[in-house]
C-alpha cells in the first residue's frame, strides 16, 4: 500500500468531489471537475497542487470544470477516448484496460457504458479503491441516458467482479432515496434493512454515505442482484434473464 491520500467533499447540490494525492511524487488528481472553485479551494487547503484531471464521462457536472482547473494549474486532462468528441482538450485519451499513473500508483481503466456511451471507471487495484462516477451508486446505479440495459448490466457485472473489499467512491449522494426504492423490491433482505437503517442514521447526522464497498453492494444493492429469487418473484420475472430483470428494476426506479 502506497502513500495515497483521498480527500472527499460535497459540491453542487449532491455531487462529491475527490482529490487523490501521492505523497511520494507530490502529484494530485481530481476525479472529475463538478465545481472548479471548490476543488481548487480544497486542494489549497490540503497544500496540494492539482497535476491531473481524471474524467469518468462527459456530463457537465463531471467535466464542466476542466478548462477552469487546467487554466489555474496546467493539469493534464485524462478522459475516455470514447467521448473525445464531447470533452474538450483531452491530453491523454484512454481506453478499456489502459493504465493511468499518479506517481507510481496505477489506476486501471474499466469501460462501463450505460449511463453514457463512453463512461469509464478508474480502479486502483493496489490501493483497493475505485472511482466509479455515475455507473454504480450506493444502493443504486446510473440512469441509462445513452446506453442500453444490456450494456449497463455488463458494466455492473464487471464492477461486481472486483475484490469484495474494494472501496467504491461514487459521485453523488443518492443513497437515502436509493434505499427507499431498494426496500420496495427486497424488503426482507436483512443486509439491506441494516444498510438502510445505517444510511438514515448517517444522513440524520449530516454524514456522507459514500464510500461503500463491493461486498456491501453485492449484499444489498438490487441493481447487482437480478439473480436473487425474492426480487424475481416480486417482479413476476422468475424465469427471465438477468439482463431482463435488471432492465425492469431500472425501469421501476425511473418512475419510483
Amino acid at each position: 500500500m502506497s502513500e495515497l491520500s483521498i480527500r472527499q467533499f460535497p459540491c453542487l447540490s449532491d455531487n462529491y468531489g475527490f482529490l487523490i494525492h501521492d505523497a511520494a511524487s507530490g502529484e494530485t488528481a481530481t476525479i472529475d471537475t463538478p465545481d472548479p472553485e471548490r476543488i481548487l479551494a480544497e486542494a489549497k487547503a490540503a497544500g496540494w497542487t492539482i497535476t491531473q484531471i481524471w474524467n469518468t464521462h462527459h456530463h457537465f457536472d463531471h467535466a464542466g470544470g476542466n478548462a477552469a482547473i487546467k487554466a489555474a494549474t496546467g493539469a493534464r486532462i485524462v478522459a475516455p477516448a470514447y467521448e473525445s468528441d464531447r470533452i474538450a482538450g483531452i491530453d491523454q485519451p484512454v481506453h478499456d484496460g489502459d493504465s493511468v499513473w499518479l506517481g507510481k500508483i496505477e489506476a486501471k481503466v474499466i469501460f462501463t457504458p450505460g449511463h453514457t456511451s463512453g463512461h469509464i471507471v478508474y480502479s486502483l487495484p493496489d490501493e483497493q479503491v475505485a472511482f466509479v462516477g455515475d455507473t454504480l451508486f450506493a444502493l443504486g446505479c446510473g440512469r441509462l441516458f445513452e446506453g442500453t440495459p444490456q450494456q449497463m448490466w455488463a458494466s455492473l457485472s464487471r464492477l461486481a467482479r472486483l475484490p469484495d473489499d474494494t472501496v467504491i467512491y461514487c459521485a453523488h449522494e443518492y443513497t437515502q432515496a436509493n434505499a427507499r426504492f431498494a426496500l420496495s423490491l427486497d424488503p426482507e433482505n436483512p443486509a439491506l434493512r441494516a444498510y438502510a437503517a445505517n444510511v438514515d442514521a448517517r444522513r440524520a447526522r449530516g454524514e456522507a454515505t459514500v464510500p461503500t464497498t463491493i461486498a456491501d453492494e453485492k449484499a444489498a444493492n438490487p441493481f447487482l442482484r437480478p439473480a436473487d429469487r425474492a426480487i424475481r418473484d416480486r417482479l413476476g420475472l422468475a424465469d427471465a434473464s438477468d439482463t431482463d430483470v435488471f432492465a425492469e428494476i431500472r425501469r421501476r426506479k425511473d418512475v419510483f
